[in-house]
């Protein structure tokens, strides 16, 4: 048995997004294969039936994290935590990097809406954080084959790909590991009156409808989406769009929620066609909107991010049983396609869109080996199947190859600076107040008070 705590930054409650679900997975999945679990929020942890214990360490909070640290065998993190923690960046317990989100891409299609100045402050600050953690990391997690390529690339850059680590590791997977999000061994179930249907006004049992499962962001393309519903109506008036979460726990509404909305309205979609739920459904309930869906549906913009992500509804989809519509350029279009799970279609295309919408819920034979093609594919993304690297590290603890005293020698490079703390909060709250003025600076001092 080896003491694990797992550090993540997303809240940890009933309705939980992205992160936290895979923290909280990769901490039940150790926890019954016998290891002794701690599970660490940097914002809050309130869920009512905590599976495993469960904790509230606000960022900077050195003597609350180290009581965890020490405790503990092996430090599995998402995020910032070694910039936040000292005691993370300088421990001398085993260090797990879970890097399954590229959180540097990621802010270049989400700091978007900010001004430039703090745009390129977040960008750099995610990028320095994330050379921290593969700098220190004895082992890191990835998502897929194509994000292990842009981080081997990453750490050859940071002095990583080196003797020590290639000698006995020539695939360096020991270093580098494939974990994907993973699914829940058992499809849901339908249950009466907890979903859509006969709930959500407009959705009803003749109803064919596509679901938008997890948040609405601006790196995805829910615009053409709604243009393909409302050409899709004239030849399959039954269709419903259900966007299933509008409000990710913990973070800010972007504009794109506004401009789907709008958009929908003004098409004469919205509230018909297009229905938006502006809350976000609790996790253990989910299924129970999944299993009465007819297709699950994922459209994006073609970018970098794009190309390196790994999208985690599409996940849901697969254990739900749906056939799915999604747009090319990443992972899971080359699953869908070389598996046979349903359509790929080109980016900000309505047309082809709309077609392909009418064809997944058409009653079909190829539906039907849609379905079908689903159902067997699912079995390989069961937690337990993916998390096997984590199960063989947590097993049998082991520093890395190149692991040296303090690991601060670890690699060359800039380090990245604290992200937590009153000099973090000072350095920005000045680039605020040049970049942006006091009234920025003001309303971000009453949203941090109002949470």
């Amino acid at each position: 048995m080896t003491r694990v705590l797992i550090i993540t930054g997303d809240p940890l409650a009933a309705a939980i997004a992205g992160p936290a679900i895979r923290a909280l997975n990769i901490a039940l999945t150790l926890q019954q294969v016998g290891h002794e679990v701690r599970l660490v929020s940097t914002t809050r942890a309130e869920h009512p039936a905590p599976p495993v214990p469960m904790f509230a360490v606000a960022a900077g909070d050195e003597r609350g994290i180290s009581v965890h640290e020490r405790w503990a065998e092996v430090v599995l993190f998402q995020g910032y935590a070694t910039t936040q923690f000292r005691a993370i960046a300088r421990t001398d317990r085993v260090l797990i990097a879970d890097a399954y989100d590229p959180m540097h891409l990621e802010m270049l299609e989400q700091g978007r809406e900010l001004p430039p100045a703090t745009w390129a402050l977040r960008v750099a600050t995610a990028r320095d954080a994330l050379n921290d953690q593969l700098r220190r990391a004895d082992l890191i997690l990835c998502a897929s084959e194509r994000q292990r390529l842009f981080y081997l690339g990453q750490l050859a850059g940071l002095g990583r790909l080196s003797p020590a680590t290639y000698a006995d590791d020539g695939d360096l997977r020991g270093l580098l590991a494939v974990v994907p999000f993973g699914l829940e061994p058992s499809p849901p179930v339908a249950d009466e009156g907890s979903g859509m249907r006969g709930v959500v006004p407009g959705i009803d049992a003749d109803s064919r409808v596509l679901i938008w499962g997890g948040g609405v962001y601006s790196w995805f393309d829910p615009l053409t989406l709604i243009r393909a519903v409302g050409i899709a109506r004239a030849r399959e008036p039954r269709i419903r769009l259900f966007f299933l979460g509008t409000r990710h726990p913990g973070v800010d509404e972007m504009g794109i929620v506004r401009e789907s909305f709008d958009l929908a309205t003004e098409l004469g979609l919205e509230g018909r066609e297009v229905i938006f739920n502006d809350t976000w459904v609790p996790y253990d309930r989910r299924g129970a909107y999944l299993v009465e869906a007819d297709a699950g549906v994922s459209t994006h913009h073609v970018h970098v991010e794009t190309t390196f992500s790994f999208r985690t509804r599409i996940l849901d989809y697969l254990w739900a049983g749906l056939p799915m519509v999604v747009t090319e350029g990443d992972g899971f279009a080359e699953l869908v396609e070389a598996e046979g799970l349903g359509i790929v279609v080109p980016a900000n295309d309505a047309d082809a869109l709309a077609d392909a919408l009418v064809r997944v819920l058409a009653d079909s034979p190829e539906v039907q080996s849609w379905r079908a093609n689903v159902a067997r594919v699912r079995e390989r993304f069961v937690w337990e199947a993916v998390l096997q690297p984590v199960l063989d590290a947590v097993a049998r603890p082991r520093r890395a190859a190149d692991a040296t005293p303090g690991r601060d020698a670890m690699g060359v490079g800039a380090r990245a600076r604290r992200t937590a703390g009153v000099g973090h909060t000072l350095r920005m709250t000045w680039h605020h107040l040049r970049a942006e003025g006091l009234g920025s600076v003001t309303s971000r001092i009453r949203r941090r008070l109002a949470r």
